[in-house]
């Protein structure tokens, strides 16, 4: 399908602040679709409130607005522009919400305007928990047991039927804002209350807990000719609980079977075909049980992501350029692969090697902010990595960081400090894979780690490789090939 030649004007609304939970990752995707809209010869207005951005500087619009990105503020520059479409699948749920905003108002109809990449009724399908809920159950998939809540009487109501802990997910919202695990009613009354703030809607999500299970993550891409394809899949390290913007991140999954993964992508594939997003790109979520195997969907994005940045840079399968082609009319198969050049991206990526993706914090700066990690995304940053084994590429992550404490170290522990890690790692922090590792160098077992973190046996089974590397480095003796090559397999430097 070739390019809408009656877009001849689009409209980019801009990432916005950056902000724990909305950060550089959409100034990347943002600038890529403007350098994608001006490349095909279509004008670009671009409205974004954070000068600082990439995307703002002059070469990249043809008419940049630095305001704020209101619906109010947008109609101003509808109005004064006259573009013919609007995108905003490109600037996280900043750009997202406006454009809902927008159609609210009926500014869209009003000046004849319409919205690429993804429609409202996607979006809405998308972000609206209890219509995705529904879409889960027609495709054949599984959501947690949950309630729909719009004031606090309800949702003190609805912790009858669920039971504490219970997870408060609230709609429209973006890194987790609003959002937590609340295992008693004060919390839930705190959680709650900030979940009904934060949500445009003032609706949340009460659902059961599903703390201890396996998430992963899969890159969906859908054209106007139904062509799906699954760019990358991601599993996070730490289990449910934890925002998976503060996990450490693995790509390709690394502890799925076959029969498992497909069903995931076959699950995506009905997911992103039934809420509609026929233009561009989108993230599920889901969570696997690891005593059962039983799957639950937790939710999708209807846009491009923070994992959209990662997933782009780990396959170089470039999800934000492809997205904007997408939204102007082309279909996958018409678009060539950035790097052989003769691949159509409807091909999906194949990876040979492995990725890993470790936050950054800044605690120190924040002297009240809670350092346990939950749902809410509280990482400023993420170091990237890739090798050949998941040791190596954990190494090579870890001193990408540039934070002494986040490397690996060996020092003599004895067995009431191993007591006090297997105590103290119960709690996600920035520095529980540490702990972990510090514990299994002290002696403790796969089963006494898993049973405190339920992090995947097969990931503390690679620690602890990685410590019986050290054990042999420490040993007196002459540093021979075989052992250098060894030791720089599993990431030492």
């Amino acid at each position: 399908m070739p390019l809408d030649t009656s877009i001849k004007t689009v409209l980019v609304i801009g990432s916005g602040p950056i902000v724990i939970g909305q950060a550089c990752e959409f100034d990347y995707s943002g600038t890529q679709a403007c350098r994608v809209l001006r490349a095909e010869g279509i004008r670009v207005v671009l409205v974004n409130s954070n000068p600082a951005t990439i995307m703002t500087d002059p070469e990249f619009a043809d008419a940049t607005y630095i305001e704020p990105i209101t619906p109010e503020i947008i109609e101003q520059i509808i109005a004064l522009e006259k573009p013919d479409a609007v995108l905003a699948t490109l600037g996280g749920q900043t750009a997202l919400n406006a454009a809902i905003g927008l159609h609210e108002r009926g500014t869209l109809a009003k000046y004849g305007v319409k919205l690429i990449g993804a429609d409202v009724k996607a979006i809405e399908r998308g972000e609206n928990r209890e219509l995705f809920r529904t879409i889960v159950e027609k495709v054949g998939g599984e959501s947690a047991k949950s309630i729909i809540c719009h004031t606090m009487n309800e949702i003190i109501a609805a912790v009858q039927n669920l039971n504490y802990p219970v997870v408060v997910r609230p709609s429209f919202t973006m890194g987790g804002l609003g959002s937590g695990i609340a295992f008693n009613e004060e919390e839930l009354r705190q959680i709650a209350g900030a979940g009904l703030r934060h949500s445009p809607t003032s609706e949340v999500l009460l659902e059961e807990s599903i703390l201890g299970w396996k998430e992963y993550e899969l890159e969906v891409m859908r054209d106007r000719k139904d062509n799906v394809v699954i760019v990358c899949s991601i599993e996070n390290l730490d289990p449910m609980g934890v925002h998976t913007g503060d996990s450490i991140t693995v790509a390709p999954a690394m502890t799925l079977t076959d029969v498992e993964y497909q069903k995931l992508r076959n699950l995506s594939i009905d997911i992103i075909r039934e809420v509609g997003v026929d233009t561009g790109g989108c993230n599920i979520q889901f969570a696997v049980n690891p005593l059962n195997g039983r799957i639950i969907v937790i939710e999708m994005n209807p846009r491009v992501s923070r994992s959209s940045a990662l997933a782009s840079k780990a396959t170089g399968f470039p999800i934000a350029k492809i997205a904007t082609k997408l939204a102007i009319g082309y279909t996958l198969d018409e678009i060539k692969n950035d790097i052989t050049q003769v691949t159509p991206a409807s091909f999906e990526p194949t990876l040979d090697y492995v990725v890993v993706k470790v936050p950054r914090f800044a605690f120190e700066k924040f002297a009240d902010a809670d350092p346990r990690l939950t749902t809410t995304m509280k990482s400023v940053g993420e170091a990237m990595a890739i090798g050949r084994s998941f040791s190596e590429t954990l190494m090579k992550a870890l001193r990408s960081l540039e934070r002494s404490e986040a490397i690996f170290s060996w020092p003599e522990i004895d067995v009431q400090e191993r007591e006090r890690l297997l105590v103290s790692m119960q709690i996600p922090t920035e520095y529980r894979l540490q702990q972990v590792q510090k514990a299994l160098w002290a002696g403790a077992t796969i089963e006494q780690v898993f049973s405190a973190t339920k992090i995947d046996p097969w990931y503390l089974r690679q620690i602890e490789l990685i410590n019986e590397q050290a054990k042999i480095l420490a040993e007196p003796g002459e540093l021979t090939m075989d052992l250098l090559c060894d030791a720089k397999s599993q990431g030492f430097f």
